[in-house]
C-alpha cells in the first residue's frame, strides 16, 4: 500500500522547547494515523518513515513501539519473522467497546468538573460557548478540531483528576479513529452538545453534566447517515 504524499516533517514552533526525536516521531505518526494519512493496514516501514521524517531509524522504531502500546498499530500478520507493524484497523466490536468505556469516563470527568467548578472558570466557559455558537457547516475542520481540543482541555482542568486524564488520553486518541468519519454537520452538532455539557458544569449540576457527556460520546460515535437517511 502506497501513499501519494510523504508525511510532513516535524516542525517545532519558534521558541518552543524541542522534543526528543522519538517524541517528535511519535507525535507525527499518531497525528497521521488519526487524520487518516496513514490508513488502516498500511505497513509502518522504518526505512521509509526515516527518510520522510528526516531522522534515523532509532527514534522511528521507538515511536512505532509506543503506537503498538497505544493500540494505534499492530503486528503485521504477513510480515517475515513476525517483525513488521501496520496501522491498526478497528473492528466494529472493538470500536463499540472503546466508545462505551470512553462514554463512562467522559461522564465521570464531567461530573467531577461540575463538582469542582470555580468562579474563575466561568468567564472561560462563557467565552468558549460564544465561539462554539458561532460555528457553521462552513467552519474549517482545523478550527473545529482546535475548539474541540480546548473543550476537552477545559473539562480536564476542571475535573482535576490526574489519574483519570492519564487513562483518557490514549483512549481519546484511539476513539478519534471512530469519530474521524463524522461530517462537518455532525461536528457542528457536537459543539451544540458540548455547550449543554459546559452549561451544566458551570451550574454545578454534576448529574446532568455526567448524563450529557456520556450521551454525547455515544451519539457522536454513530455512523453518519447517507443522503435522505
Amino acid at each position: 500500500m502506497s501513499r501519494p504524499q510523504p508525511l510532513p516533517r516535524p516542525d517545532a514552533e519558534p521558541g518552543a522547547p524541542r522534543l526528543p526525536l522519538s517524541r517528535q516521531a511519535l507525535q507525527t505518526l499518531r497525528e497521521a494515523i488519526i487524520a487518516g494519512r496513514l490508513a488502516p493496514g498500511e505497513r509502518l516501514v522504518e526505512e521509509r518513515l526515516s527518510a520522510e521524517l528526516g531522522m534515523s531509524r532509532v527514534p522511528i522504531r521507538e515511536a512505532i513501539k509506543q503506537l503498538v502500546v497505544e493500540g494505534l498499530a499492530v503486528p503485521a500478520a504477513d510480515a517475515p519473522g513476525g517483525r513488521g507493524v501496520q496501522v491498526a484497523a478497528l473492528s466494529p466490536e472493538v470500536a463499540a467497546e472503546l466508545i462505551e468505556v470512553r462514554a463512562v469516563l467522559e461522564g465521570l470527568n464531567a461530573r467531577l468538573a461540575a463538582r469542582n467548578r470555580a468562579p474563575f472558570k466561568r468567564p472561560r466557559i462563557e467565552a468558549l460557548l460564544a465561539r462554539g455558537k458561532a460555528l457553521s457547516p462552513d467552519t474549517p475542520p482545523e478550527e473545529l478540531a482546535a475548539l474541540n481540543a480546548e473543550f476537552h482541555a477545559l473539562l480536564a482542568e476542571a475535573g482535576a483528576n490526574r489519574v483519570l486524564q492519564e487513562l483518557m488520553r490514549p483512549l481519546r486518541e484511539r476513539t478519534e479513529l471512530v469519530f474521524r468519519r463524522n461530517t462537518t454537520e455532525r461536528a457542528v452538532l457536537d459543539w451544540q452538545e458540548h455547550a449543554l455539557i459546559l452549561e451544566a458544569v458551570a451550574e454545578g449540576d454534576d448529574e446532568l453534566a455526567a448524563l450529557l457527556a456520556a450521551r454525547h460520546v455515544r451519539r457522536a460515535a454513530r455512523p453518519p447517515r447517507g443522503p435522505g437517511g
